[in-house]
């Protein structure tokens, strides 16, 4: 059941029912998230159910205002303080030392907790009416393409759900995450927010994980299998793309996604263009994916994205897709 985000008595309802131990979805700048009240292990333990996540697997709380950190989180390092000022609310996810005996099923059951304060209006409406910390992974089976309408949300998990509505998502990935466990900030997962902005915010390098000795906490996200359609998504160069379709076969069913290649003529292919901008790539990603889907084709061909450190968040998402489980 998909409801208005800008409606009182719906927010008011969602509300409701995530005191009452029960699910909704919810929009947010990035994807929109399926929650659960994320002090009710019980209630989070049907989105695990409703998902097909692995209990371990943590999810990311979801707090209306920064003040309410502490009451997940044991302690903020000052470069966290300082990523907080800069971003929240924002597309920004951090891993920080969890309070013993707090939000212990969202946690996976680590010592760590991801928190994310969302800028988008209708969540916000929905956490300042319900006062407690949701959780709330992507509302979509484990693994597969995140959505980013309430459309997808529905198609996804079925009519029965209560769905907040608040429009196609502003940024269209996930948030970035940085682990602020380790005494100075990792990148876990990137998203549109750059390496570069997130070191002039917290004023450090921030590190890659691999350039630590000690493990990483387990993060939403960081699978080296995700975001995947039930197409087998293909990344190419220029160059292998323009000689896989010179070899298409009239049978074969091809959707091809690509931003130096255009005039596609075989009738065999579906092509989309791919803007030239990070940003606005991050946005439809998605949404494109889920359309190929829908169209059903075999396989999804991706040109390689360019270099540039802006690119980093929809190169994860789609070297995730690409890899088979």
């Amino acid at each position: 059941m998909i409801h208005s985000g800008t409606d009182p008595l719906a927010i008011a309802e969602a509300a409701r029912l995530i005191h009452s131990g029960e699910l909704i979805g919810l929009p947010t700048e990035t994807v929109y998230g399926l929650g659960a009240d994320a002090s009710n292990d019980a209630a989070v333990a049907l989105i695990f159910a409703a998902k097909g996540r692995p209990f371990n697997h943590p999810l990311i709380v979801h707090i209306a205002e920064a003040q309410q950190v502490l009451d997940y989180a044991s302690s903020v390092p000052a470069f966290a303080a300082r990523l907080i000022a800069a971003f929240w609310p924002g597309p920004l996810t951090l891993i920080l030392p969890r309070k013993p005996g707090v939000a212990t099923a969202a946690a996976g059951g680590q010592d760590s907790i991801g928190l994310r304060c969302p800028s988008h209006p209708v969540a916000q409406a929905l956490l300042n009416a319900c006062r407690t910390g949701v959780a709330g992974p992507s509302a979509n089976r484990f693994g597969r393409v995140s959505p980013t309408t309430a459309a997808h949300v529905a198609d996804e998990m079925g009519d029965s759900l209560f769905v907040l509505d608040g429009g196609p998502c502003d940024v269209g990935i996930e948030s970035t995450i940085v682990d602020c466990t380790r005494g100075q900030p990792v990148l876990l997962r990137p998203g549109v927010l750059t390496r570069a902005q997130l070191e002039a915010a917290c004023g450090q390098p921030v590190l890659d994980n691999e350039a630590l000795a000690s493990n990483a906490p387990r993060a939403s996200g960081t699978l080296a299998s995700h975001y995947a359609p039930n197409a087998k998504v293909r990344l190419m160069d220029k160059i292998e793309l323009q000689a896989a379709l010179a070899a298409v076969e009239p049978s074969q069913r091809i959707a091809v996604y690509a931003y130096s290649i255009a005039d596609i003529n075989e009738a065999s292919v579906l092509y989309r263009a791919m803007p030239l901008q990070a940003t606005q790539v991050a946005y439809e990603l998605f949404a494109v994916l889920r359309e190929f889907d829908a169209q059903g084709v075999a396989q999804i061909w991706v040109e390689t994205l360019p270099a540039a450190t802006d690119w980093d968040g929809v190169r994860d998402r789609l070297t995730r897709a690409a890899v088979q489980p």
